[in-house]
């Protein structure tokens, strides 16, 4: 039975960091799916408050079939509302996303157009130090 091996404290710190930068990747990119453009016109939070008050109104006479309609209708907005005030979350999350991204995509073999590819906008690779050379 070979001997028991301890761990160096640079390994123990490589590990760490590993997990730190895989940590700040994987939210990133979770909070990016989040908050992926939808196609059409853009809703401002404006025009989804104005979208919800109308369904209030809606909901007095409405039948039990379209106020079940409304109520989920109500329900999506008011998520949607909820994600779009969200979006300062994401700043953050880049930040990390930025410090962290050089050291994984060279650990991992990540590409520049991989990145893209999952929707990572050019400029915050750049600013984390990943080209299309890279």
């Amino acid at each position: 039975m070979a001997p028991k091996r301890e761990m160096t404290d640079e390994h123990k710190a490589a590990l760490a960091e590993g997990r730190r930068q895989g940590r700040a990747v994987r939210d990133y990119l979770e909070a990016l799916e989040q908050h992926k453009p939808k196609r059409g016109r853009k809703r401002t939070a404006e025009s989804m408050k104005a979208q919800l008050a109308k369904i209030e109104e809606q909901l007095v006479d409405a039948d039990p079939v379209k106020r079940l309609q409304l109520i989920q209708d109500r329900m999506d907005l008011q998520n949607e509302l909820e994600a779009s005030e969200n979006k300062a979350d994401l700043e953050g999350l880049e930040k990390d996303f930025v410090e962290a991204a050089k050291g994984y995509s060279e650990r991992k073999g990540i590409s520049y157009a991989a990145w893209r590819e999952l929707g990572v906008e050019a400029a915050v690779l750049k600013k984390a130090g990943i080209s299309r050379a890279s």
